[in-house]
């Protein structure tokens, strides 16, 4: 199968038409995202924790993109409350565009609103709940896509199924790589059940990336030693956030792209490089833990996925 060449932040398709929702679009690649959709003609939405913060995004969206078409609704993955409610406001008549952006990373220990440890219920039943809510609008459209980020921190994961929410203790590393797992698990799940529909669904991994994923939020109350250290490694190692966001625009734009694939850098253990496809990933066809770890999302956020007649089961 031709798979098409990776874009830089320049060469990416005409999105007019488009309908997207980029959550977490605030700050970061999640920014970078919507704002480079927006530049080529899409309709975004900034689906954001925090409507100051989103507000700023927006502000700076429209004057860095005169004339784009943007809107900003309020979002939090840590509430399975907030996530209904956003998607029962859902007021375009299709969806053709989902890109799982948001997350937290490397916090301290906390629970969502529902009680789930918050990587897990953020990254992954946050994204999840999400996506099969907004189903509906997205099978609505005629080439829908939802790009999900992961990690290229989640290979060095220790998958447990029976510990997926930190019960047996907790380690901040292992939490945050384990659910970026779940993510890679989740991307290649729907699209097998999505078979036989126009969805196509797929993972991706930004590399090191300066974003404050790891020095704001929760991470912006840890201790003095954390926050000189932290931020300077940033700075100094990881790379500018517009090459991070280059994967999830590669599989949000690329015309051609089939669905059920991860793309990461082509760099040394997918830290740094251009976008490329990766299939040597063993939680790519580890089908099993996909479907289990589906039905367990499913009973913990009770979202069933609406799939259309024809499509996997």
């Amino acid at each position: 199968m031709r798979i098409p060449p990776a874009p830089t932040l320049h060469p990416i398709p005409d999105q007019s038409g488009r309908v997207a929702v980029v959550t977490g679009a605030n700050s970061g690649i999640g920014y970078i995202t919507a704002r480079e959709l927006a530049r080529r003609g899409a309709h975004v939405v900034l689906a954001c924790r925090s409507p100051e913060r989103g507000q700023d995004a927006l502000d700076r969206l429209l004057t860095e993109t005169p004339g784009a078409r943007a809107e900003l609704r309020r979002l939090d993955l840590a509430s399975l409350d907030s996530v209904r409610e956003f998607a029962a406001a859902w007021s375009h008549d299709r969806l053709d565009l989902l890109v799982n952006n948001a997350g937290v990373a490397m916090v301290p220990f906390s629970r969502t609103a529902d009680g789930f440890e918050s990587h897990f219920g953020v990254n992954h039943l946050g994204t999840f709940a999400l996506t099969g809510r907004l189903l509906p609008h997205l099978l609505a459209a005629p080439a829908p896509r939802v790009v999900t980020v992961s990690s290229e921190g989640q290979r060095f994961a220790r998958f447990d199924l029976a510990d997926l929410n930190a019960e047996r203790g907790y380690s901040a590393p292992f939490a945050y790589v384990r659910s970026k797992r779940a993510n890679l698990y989740f991307a290649v799940e729907l699209q097998r059940r999505a078979a036989g529909s126009p969805l196509r669904s797929m993972a991706v991994a930004p590399g090191l990336t300066r974003t404050n994923v790891l020095t704001g939020g929760a991470n912006a109350g840890r201790g003095t030693l954390y926050r000189s250290l932290v931020p300077l490694l940033v700075r100094s190692l990881f790379r500018p956030t517009a090459e991070g966001a280059k994967t999830s625009l590669y599989a949000a734009t690329a015309p051609d792209l089939p669905g059920g694939l991860y793309i990461a850098p082509d760099g040394l253990l997918e830290l740094r490089g251009e976008p490329a496809i990766r299939h040597g990933h063993r939680a790519l066809h580890d089908t099993a833990t996909a479907r289990r770890l589906w039905e367990i999302s499913e009973d913990l956020t009770g979202v069933r996925y609406p799939m259309p007649a024809g499509a996997a089961r």
